[in-house]
């Protein structure tokens, strides 16, 4: 990579005016925080499109893509295996004349930049330009997006707004578990929603379907969107509404005349979730790293062990986390996934940062400085050799990502199994004499004081809503 040190020194710059933020208590106008997002971004990007290296997976992948859309051909056949919802993107710029350099990673920092007032929004309470302009400042979105290409921006900026319509107007209270006594959930089926609920979950389904059409992977946010909601019927409705958009974007492949009718199946296939049909390709990063030696392997029984190993890491979470803010359950699935996932691009560790970025747990930023750095060295520092000598040094740096899942681990919300619980918040300071609390979001007098003292809660488990006083179940 050409311009790596500029790079870096924007990275580093960012990191340290996140931090800063952090203590400090900034609150920018939004204005100031987009301008310092598109500052960044822009400029990383400039120095990507112009570089001599180039992510072998944004030239061998993407671009057939694209040119693939522009050609009449089918693009999942083309290096890309998702729907064709981004080439279709591809095809169009550069069927404009947009330098591939250019159109390729335009889509991902449109994206990101887009992302940045929506993570303010997840964050909400007070805290929702600090929170932004911490985002806007991420070393690895702008790696993501501006460097590589890859489309995690895409998927997330409709996931985390999925979040933020589900979740709804005024303060969350918190709802039932997905999973409830079988005759609590046919009550709440049989149960009339409350005016706009049905709506909300339409929109909030509609928009996690587009996060879909991107990449597949957002399916496991799903989950999280459907906790927002009040009841087993919006749930269910959310739920359809979220298979929507992705078989309209499949059903595009042959009324445009990119696939035959009978060439769907195949493309299901390729683009399917199950173990049998991900690609086997493991040895990049964690516990895989370590038992290939740092080196790429096909071997399938990884990858299957691997995949149910997350399905099992997703459950657990589900289960020990029912009770809790529905991003705080999103924040444990994905650390969850980063450690047990048998595969892993740099991009992935992108999942979890509007989340984490959003409600910060007391280890999120050494998470969030580690995986970056982990990354960056990836990008900025072993794109700088060749061959052998790149492989010599790939292997030791994916072996190291172990070194990450303490730091993961840690950052998991574990204090916050409740929607209750302040255990495991970040203070952050607002004004002289003043302390906020990231999540309730309340101010407290006293500067020594980050959390509201248990005598505070309301103690016999019960909670305000708009329909009167319930009980919790503890």
């Amino acid at each position: 990579m050409d311009y790596a040190i500029p790079t870096g020194i924007l990275l580093v710059t960012g990191v340290v005016l996140a931090v800063l933020a952090q203590r400090r208590g900034w609150q920018p106008s939004l204005l100031a925080i987009l301008g310092v997002g598109v500052v960044v971004r822009v400029l990383i990007m400039a120095f990507s499109a112009a570089d001599s290296w180039q992510p072998i997976d944004f030239v061998n992948s993407f671009r057939p893509a694209g040119e693939a859309i522009l050609e009449g051909r089918n693009p999942v056949n083309s290096g890309w295996h998702f729907l064709p919802a981004i080439p279709y993107v591809y095809g169009a710029l550069m069927w404009l004349g947009i330098p591939w350099e250019i159109a390729g990673r335009l889509v991902t920092v449109v994206a990101d930049l887009a992302l940045i007032p929506l993570v303010g929004k997840l964050a909400g309470r007070g805290q929702q330009r600090l929170r932004a302009f911490q985002y806007a400042c991420n070393p690895l979105a702008v790696l993501v997006a501006s460097v590589h290409g890859q489309v995690e921006p895409v998927s997330l900026v409709f996931a985390v707004a999925a979040y933020v319509v589900a979740r709804g107007p005024g303060e969350f209270r918190g709802s039932e578990p997905l999973l409830a006594r079988p005759d609590r959930m046919v009550r709440s089926l049989l149960t009339r929603d409350a005016a706009g609920v049905t709506r909300r979950a339409v929109y909030a389904g509609l928009l996690m379907g587009l996060a879909l059409c991107a990449k597949s992977w957002p399916v496991i946010l799903v989950p999280g969107m459907l906790m927002f909601l009040p009841g087993v019927r919006a749930r269910i409705v959310s739920g359809l509404a979220v298979a929507v958009p992705p078989i309209l974007v499949l059903l595009t492949m042959p009324l445009g005349g990119w696939v035959r009718w009978d060439q769907l199946v195949d493309v299901l296939k390729e683009i399917s979730l199950r173990p049998s049909d991900v690609r086997p390709i493991t040895g990049d990063w964690g516990w895989t790293a370590v038992i290939n030696g740092g080196n790429w392997d096909l071997t399938p029984w990884k990858l299957v062990v691997g995949q149910y190993m997350i399905y099992a890491v997703a459950a657990f979470c589900l289960w020990w986390w029912r009770k809790a803010d529905p991003i705080d359950v999103s924040i444990a699935i994905l650390l969850g996934f980063m450690v047990v996932t048998p595969r892993l691009g740099a991009q992935y560790l992108l999942w979890f940062m509007p989340f984490l970025v959003a409600r910060p747990t007391k280890w999120a930023w050494p998470a969030i400085i580690g995986s970056s750095l982990w990354a960056a060295t990836g990008y900025l520092v072993l794109t700088q050799f060749r061959g052998q000598d790149w492989g010599a040094l790939h292997a030791p740096w994916a072996i190291s990502s172990i070194v990450l899942f303490p730091l993961l681990i840690a950052a998991m919300p574990w204090a916050r199994r409740s929607f209750d619980d302040q255990a495991d918040q970040v203070p952050v300071t607002l004004e002289p004499g003043r302390v906020g609390v990231e999540h309730p979001g309340d101010a407290v007098e006293d500067p020594g004081l980050a959390l509201r003292d248990e005598e505070d809660r309301l103690g016999d488990g019960r909670e305000k809503t708009d329909s009167g006083t319930v009980q919790r179940d503890t």
